[in-house]
């Protein structure tokens, strides 16, 4: 039976790729140069300058580990079509270089389909109750999860049509999870902080990987007496001690640590952290770009109105835009807003 499911998951594979495949010639946004941009920069420029080139308007801005994966990238760009990673060659996209940045994206997403394999193995094999997709556990289920998340059309549609490397990045965000259920929360800490040196926009969830391992990983907890009612539960949860484990916090530490030393150190010593900051975290240009503004970045748009209007009223180029960005800039009125 298990040499049955491996069989069916990478048929499952196989045929997900061919159809991305197909959607190789289809159309891309300007994402597509973006990357493109950032594979001539990793790849002509030294290091420290990899943050501060302008040649482009589509400048390097996410954390180092992508742009390593870039430069990883790169090094087999070059014997495809090496006009793609010169700075100067703006908005090139021959058919070489379409076809590598889509197979990139393609090859990237084994990290995806390994993620989703080990999540769905991690659920507990429990076959009292249900049918089909309720059931609690069954090898059918794990097929049909696995079709549903790698054959996800949002993924077809921002990575292999529109041009993004999501997949690669939930696939290890996917990972840490599974090593939760897993029981192993430093494997865990490390595919997310590896994860955040890919994309920092994921340091949203920072705040809960941090409760989580401090409460279920560093501190052991300690109860009184069993308790048999609620006002036994009650007296026992307010004298409940825990345990600091030192080993295991210095071991913590060092997981999260060593990435972002490995990450950042280089630009450290080159002198060039000011402007890895300043890039991934844009606050001169406004950190939102065109109608990207949901949840969070709609209460600081609106925060950005309230300072610019009422604050730096003399100013008039600050009181006259909101958000300063790439792609398009915000005129708000009292009703509704729109992009100038």
């Amino acid at each position: 039976l298990y040499c049955n499911m491996i069989l069916t998951e990478w048929i499952v594979f196989l045929s997900v790729t061919f159809i991305k495949l197909l959607l190789v010639p289809t159309y891309h946004s300007t994402d597509f140069e973006v990357h493109r941009n950032w594979l001539a920069i990793t790849h002509s420029l030294p290091l420290d300058e990899w943050y501060i080139d302008e040649t482009s308007q589509w400048t390097l801005d996410y954390p180092p580990f992508f742009a390593w994966f870039e430069r990883l990238l790169a090094s087999v760009a070059v014997y495809f079509d090496p006009k793609m990673l010169q700075l100067t060659n703006l908005n090139y996209a021959s058919f070489e270089t379409v076809l590598f940045q889509r197979c990139t994206v393609i090859f990237s997403d084994l990290v995806l389909f390994y993620a989703i394999r080990r999540y769905t193995y991690t659920w507990p094999i429990d076959k009292d109750f249900g049918s089909f997709m309720f059931e609690s556990w069954s090898q059918r289920k794990m097929i049909a999860i696995l079709i549903v998340t790698f054959f996800n059309a949002g993924l077809l549609l921002v990575d292999h049509i529109h041009f993004q490397y999501n997949g690669i990045l939930i696939g290890l965000y996917l990972l840490s999870i599974a090593s939760i259920r897993d029981g192993h929360p430093r494997e865990a800490a490390f595919y997310y902080v590896v994860l955040l040196n890919m994309k920092h926009i994921f340091i949203y969830v920072a705040p809960l990987y941090f409760i989580y391992l401090l409460a279920s990983y560093v501190f052991i907890e300690t109860l009184g007496k069993p308790f048999w009612t609620w006002q036994e539960f009650t007296i026992s949860y307010r004298t409940k001690q825990y345990k600091l484990r030192w080993t295991r916090l210095c071991a913590l530490a060092a997981i999260v640590l060593t990435p972002c030393l490995i990450s950042f150190g280089p630009f450290i010593a080159f002198g060039q952290i000011a402007n890895v900051v300043r890039r991934m975290f844009p606050f001169g240009r406004g950190l939102t770009h065109a109608y990207w503004a949901p949840n969070v970045w709609a209460l600081y748009n609106f925060a950005d109105v309230v300072l610019t209007k009422f604050v730096f009223t003399h100013n008039a180029s600050m009181s006259s835009q909101v958000t300063r960005g790439l792609v398009g800039e915000y005129l708000l009125t009292m009703r509704a807003c729109r992009v100038k």
